[in-house]
């Protein structure tokens, strides 16, 4: 499965931000919350990122993966008419980027008709297929209809170790033969990388790797343990090596011009914060890019999932009914899901989140507090700092 669900800061291939999907959960916030926070037309914030989950079909198995490889559409799928009514709402909550992703979107068979008619809707278009059914006539077909950026994903330096988490033998060579395909046809694409304890000494290979291929960015994606994921119990990196590794990703930026972005990792940019502090540098986008100026969860804030079935969802990895476009208006569901306004709204999350200083660029994971801690507006598991007001400090 492609992980433009945890994708783009995602391909948004210029600056944008956040990821893609996330999968479970259910319910609400007792006695309900103030909706507070945002700007934008009648209070309701912007959308900068829709991941679009066009099919759930997808030819692999991927051990962190909700999906198993499934060849034909799965029931429900919304067909190319309803596919194009949802496009026809997009501009109606902003101008959000469109990843299109899956499963793997390659497998639905008018995903370029798709294409080209949001790009008709002056659309951002970018695509996160895992890279093995790339030809030169899909790479040129990508291209030809609109598609900005691809996404694919990489999760070791080499066939043996990124094979072995893809559950597929000669997944790294045919990944990497579809790169080579998309630089012949002139698309720019980025690398993403799922953050183990397997592939964290293999870090600084994936990015030479890279390097050495010509991405025009580096995305890492902190585990999240849902679907298979949640199996993966003893590749799931602790609060402590979290804290680790996005210190370590905040040094590493300053030895390379290229784009990185650390995603499904909220807490960077409280780390990002802090250690600027400490060097004295001030927190700007001409010196942190997008890192300064956008904030950690941005599911319900600036990003939504939607389902093969028309379900609107915070993010790919945490299955949140938020409404089905078959019931109920896009916009009206972007503008009025009581989850939605939930995650808009500090006052709704428990635990140190609720009182955190930093949660206006954070807000933790919330597919990870619901699988983890049980509830969508718990706070982030994997998180080691301890709020000033927790400590009883102002």
């Amino acid at each position: 499965m492609s992980d433009a669900k945890h994708s783009f800061e995602h391909p948004a291939a210029a600056p944008t931000g956040h990821p893609g999907g996330h999968p479970n959960g259910t319910g609400g916030h007792p006695g309900g919350c103030p909706h507070g926070q945002t700007s934008g037309k009648d209070g309701v914030p912007p959308l900068r990122l829709i991941a679009w989950e066009i099919t759930r079909s997808c030819n692999l198995a991927c051990k962190h993966c909700r999906a198993e490889a499934h060849t034909e559409p799965y029931p429900g799928e919304l067909s190319t008419d309803e596919a194009k009514a949802l496009i026809d709402t997009f501009p109606e909550t902003g101008s959000p980027i469109i990843i299109f992703t899956g499963g793997e979107p390659m497998m639905r068979k008018d995903w370029p008709e798709l294409v080209r008619y949001a790009k008709g809707k002056d659309l951002r278009c970018v695509m996160a297929p895992n890279g093995t059914l790339i030809t030169p006539e899909t790479a040129r077909e990508m291209k030809d209809a609109g598609i900005e950026r691809v996404s694919i994903s990489i999760d070791g330096p080499d066939a043996t170790s990124h094979d072995a988490f893809r559950g597929v033998e000669g997944a790294f060579a045919a990944s990497m033969r579809g790169i080579e395909y998309l630089k012949q046809a002139g698309l720019e694409f980025q690398i993403n990388t799922t953050v183990t304890k397997g592939n964290l000494g293999m870090f600084r290979d994936i990015f030479h790797l890279c390097e050495k291929i010509g991405a025009a960015a580096w995305h890492i994606f902190l585990l999240v343990p849902t679907g298979r994921g949640a199996e993966l119990g003893e590749e799931i990196i602790s609060a402590e090596e979290y804290e680790a590794v996005l210190n370590w990703f905040y040094d590493f930026r300053k030895t390379t011009d290229m784009q990185l972005k650390a995603t499904c990792a909220p807490h960077y940019h409280r780390i990002l914060r802090q250690r600027a502090k400490e060097d004295g540098i001030p927190v700007t986008f001409e010196n942190f890019g997008l890192d300064a100026v956008s904030r950690g969860c941005l599911g319900g804030v600036g990003f939504c999932f939607i389902s093969h079935t028309g379900q609107v969802q915070p993010c790919g990895y945490l299955e949140l009914d938020c409404g089905n476009i078959r019931t109920t208006p896009f916009p009206e569901i972007w503008a009025k899901s009581k989850h939605f306004l939930e995650f808009r709204n500090q006052d709704c999350f428990e635990g140190k989140c609720g009182v955190c200083e930093y949660h206006k660029v954070c807000a933790g994971c919330r597919a990870r507090a619901y699988t983890m801690n049980g509830s969508h507006l718990a706070e982030e598991p994997l998180c080691s700092h301890t709020p000033r007001r927790a400590t009883g400090k102002s």
